[in-house]
């Protein structure tokens, strides 16, 4: 397949537009519609519904495969770049909402101070978007955090030859209204919640299926779905009622002031972790002084 073919069908599909597309990819409207319509024609199937612009059943799985395959390119693209070039003059660190930062700062600070020409940004995205960034050279460093069983890694978007190292760990809580039945329990099993109505916040809380996989159940409905990275804003659901979340037992602790109708309940069986993740690619200048630095401090900090 034709990778700029590919590149405009995914926009297509994604703005839901070829007018919209052309506009994002800098062509016209008929040039967008002949791609689109090329690489049909090269994989013998309709892979869009013209009215509405929405993918069929073919095109749905194609943009499954899409988006890894066009994040491995640029990664490939940007770690060769990254060899090659000048050291850059700034330094950008992505951090997804709950991500632990607290040793990263501390090193991020003092190269500051060590480097006063360097220009250093910090960027709060999903999680998906820090590995697509790392990838992509938008960012230098990322920071993702995620639950999982102790024992296993994080599972996290493919998106190229990146490495990961383990910085922190902490217990994991539901987070419920004060309210709730099962608030006053010391402890909750996640067999137990299954049939009860959880918000759906992938960027902030443990995506449900996520919740899922982990409790080996179809069940944990979604009343809501929320796409913000605002923890704040996710508490403040949950005092509603409009839902549960599993959440680091930190952030709820942290945010009670804010929400004080909001109780975080240790979560007892699977035992589950939040761990966050340092992620990167190449190496070069600034960067590698800063994860090194941060290998350190993060070893030094651990029990």
């Amino acid at each position: 397949m034709d990778v700029h073919l590919l590149r405009t069908f995914v926009a297509v599909a994604r703005e839901g537009s070829f007018s919209a597309a052309a506009g994002d990819l800098g062509y016209t409207q008929s040039a967008v519609s002949q791609q689109v319509a090329a690489l049909e024609k090269d994989l013998g199937v309709q892979l869009l519904h013209r009215r509405p612009v929405i993918p069929t059943e073919a095109g749905q799985r194609l943009l499954e495969h899409a988006t890894p395959l066009l994040l491995r390119l640029d990664a490939a693209r940007t770690d060769v770049q990254r060899l090659s070039g000048e050291p850059p003059a700034r330094l950008t660190l992505g951090a997804s909402p709950l991500a632990d930062v607290r040793h990263t700062i501390a090193v991020l600070t003092d190269l500051q101070r060590s480097m006063p020409r360097l220009t250093i940004a910090v960027r709060t995205m999903g999680r998906d978007g820090v590995l697509e960034a790392v990838a992509n050279g938008d960012a230098d460093l990322g920071l993702v955090d995620g639950v999982t069983a102790a024992s296993d890694p994080l599972r996290l978007l493919d998106s190229g030859p990146l490495t990961t190292v383990a910085l922190t760990e902490e217990s994991v809580a539901v987070a419920l209204p004060g309210t709730h039945p099962l608030a006053s329990r010391g402890r909750l099993r996640l067999e137990d919640l299954v049939d009860a109505v959880w918000i759906d916040a992938p960027d902030v809380a443990t995506p449900l299926d996520r919740l899922r996989d982990l409790a080996h159940t179809d069940g944990l409905r979604s009343s809501l779905h929320y796409d913000g990275t605002d923890a704040r804003s996710l508490l403040a659901l949950v005092a509603a009622g409009a839902g549960l979340a599993l959440l680091p037992t930190s952030a709820v602790r942290h945010h009670r002031e804010d929400e004080p109708d909001v109780t975080g309940v240790p979560l007892a069986t699977p035992h589950l972790i939040h761990r966050t993740e340092l992620v990167h690619g190449s190496l070069t200048g600034p960067a590698t002084t800063l994860t090194a630095a941060i290998h350190r401090h993060a070893a030094t900090a651990r029990p």
